[in-house]
């Protein structure tokens, strides 16, 4: 009976189990399925083991949306995080105006993926957007359309505007979470703000950046919607990351074995990452503790 007691919690568990059976699992083996198999049509197919496989591993533009995906996701990096931290020391810490910088701030993050691409495609335009005409009336050339600088520029610019505000939130809550006798201290001592911010405020926010630096490395690595929506990967393949090839290959060219394949071992890369995510918190953790 006691046994039987001990076990009845897996019941609970089991509801959850069958949604994530049909949403997650069934569909994987069913990518599984096609990417070892070549279709010709409904009840047309031929096993073909690992082919696509080693056909997707050596597909140049494959490559070339990888080496973008990475350069990409690296920028936004370099961009985002000093640019969140700095926006995040300059917020009020009390009052109005510290409940009216957190609205503000979430508000991008509150837009859904699509739109935000809707948005920037309007603002950006040359002949009508307010960012692309003014430059254009400035005399300065921009076109995010045919340009491939513009059409980079234009989907940094909405990557961070769109996901700054994430990190400066995390920065934020890592620099209301240090006591104020941190800072007393270093006002008696005379320490200088330099001093305060390398000292005792970025210490303090090692964690929480640790967080927002492998959140947004992931999300930018996953990103699709925004840039689908503004440039469709153009001009040419100059903005194809790795979600838009995938679904070039998949839904343009209906090549269901090698978009299976390459579906595989994009979900292999973003399981690496998510490793070496939880890797990173365990250790954060941990230099916590010490």
């Amino acid at each position: 009976m006691e046994k039987w007691e001990d076990n009845k919690a897996w019941f609970l568990v089991l509801p959850v189990f069958i949604i994530v059976a049909f949403s997650a699992i069934i569909p994987l083996m069913t990518v599984v399925n096609y990417s070892l198999q070549d279709i010709f049509g409904p009840g047309q197919r031929v096993y073909v083991g690992t082919e696509w496989f080693v056909e997707v591993l050596h597909d140049k533009r494959l490559h070339e949306a990888l080496i973008r995906q990475f350069i990409f996701s690296g920028l936004v990096l370099l961009i985002e995080m000093p640019l969140g931290v700095i926006i995040a020391l300059a917020m009020p810490k009390k009052g109005w105006g510290a409940s009216l910088s957190l609205v503000l701030l979430a508000l991008p993050l509150l837009i859904p993926w699509n739109v935000i691409g809707t948005i920037w495609m309007i603002f950006t335009r040359p002949d009508i957007g307010l960012f692309g005409a003014g430059i254009n009336s400035l005399g300065i050339a921009f076109d995010h359309t045919a340009s491939p600088t513009d059409a980079w520029i234009t989907v940094m610019l909405m990557e961070v505007w769109h996901w700054t505000p994430l990190v400066a939130l995390l920065a934020y809550a890592g620099l209301r979470a240090i006591p104020e006798a941190y800072f007393q201290a270093a006002r008696i001592d005379g320490a200088s703000g330099w001093a305060v911010f390398k000292y005792i405020q970025l210490p303090k926010m090692r964690g929480v950046l640790t967080i927002a630096l492998l959140l947004r490395f992931m999300d930018s690595f996953l990103i699709y919607a925004e840039v689908f929506v503004l440039t469709g990967g153009g001009p040419g393949n100059t903005t194809t990351f790795l979600s838009i090839y995938l679904v070039k290959v998949a839904v343009g060219q209906f090549d269901l074995g090698p978009a299976a394949a390459f579906s595989l071992i994009y979900f292999f890369i973003i399981l690496l990452f998510c490793w070496l995510f939880y890797q990173a918190l365990q250790n954060v953790g941990k230099g916590d503790a010490q």
